[in-house]
């Protein structure tokens, strides 16, 4: 492969790529609505549960909940067969991603969510799925076909899940009026925490 093939191959994929998170717009509809005013009723904390790539998207969706004032942890859904499950309470609201809606794991810590009375909100491109019937709030968010190597390395459907969450968590800042002084509160360090110090003083 010469370099101009490189770079168009490079080109294309962010192509790609951008065009499947523009299809989020289109998925936004009540289901979301009826997502975030679960999440700002919640009167424990958000758990966030995912695994492989769907991990890495969990992950960084309740980091980012948390900065926009939505308490939110990561949960890992192997670890809840060996007793971390018992973190759910029925206060709590438990955000389970899964492209296929049947991962075991996945679908046994939804299960335990159900049985303690928790919320559950699934984020499945199969809304007919396990975990998509479990759902009290189930979101169907479905990549472009062609935005994923051979339709299965989720580089592109990744991104448009992540795109999902990062709607949830600015929707749910406003919501709650989330201010920079009570971010500045929980990230004091780093390059963002000095901009912050000189905004504030």
């Amino acid at each position: 492969m010469i370099d101009s093939e490189i770079l168009s191959l490079a080109i294309d994929t962010i192509r790609i790529e951008t065009e499947a998170v523009s299809s989020v717009i289109s998925q936004l509809d009540d289901k979301f609505v009826e997502a975030a005013k679960v999440l700002l009723a919640c009167k424990g904390h958000v758990l966030v549960a995912g695994s492989g790539t769907s991990r890495a998207v969990g992950e960084r969706l309740a980091h980012l909940l948390s900065c926009c004032g939505t308490p939110s942890l990561f949960i890992h859904p192997g670890d809840s067969q060996h007793g971390l499950a018992g973190a759910l309470r029925s206060q709590d609201v438990l955000i389970a991603l899964s492209k296929g809606g049947e991962t075991s794991e996945v679908n046994y810590l939804a299960s335990v969510a159900k049985k303690c009375s928790a919320k559950l909100i699934g984020l499945t491109e199969k809304p007919e799925s396990t975990l998509g019937k479990m759902s009290d709030v189930c979101l169907k968010v479905k990549a472009p076909e062609g935005a994923d190597p051979f339709g299965m390395i989720a580089t592109g459907s990744s991104l448009v899940n992540a795109a999902y969450g990062d709607a949830l968590c600015v929707v749910l800042l406003h919501l709650r009026g989330y201010t920079l002084e009570e971010f500045s509160n929980t990230h004091p360090g780093g390059a963002v925490g000095k901009k912050i110090a000189g905004l504030t003083v």
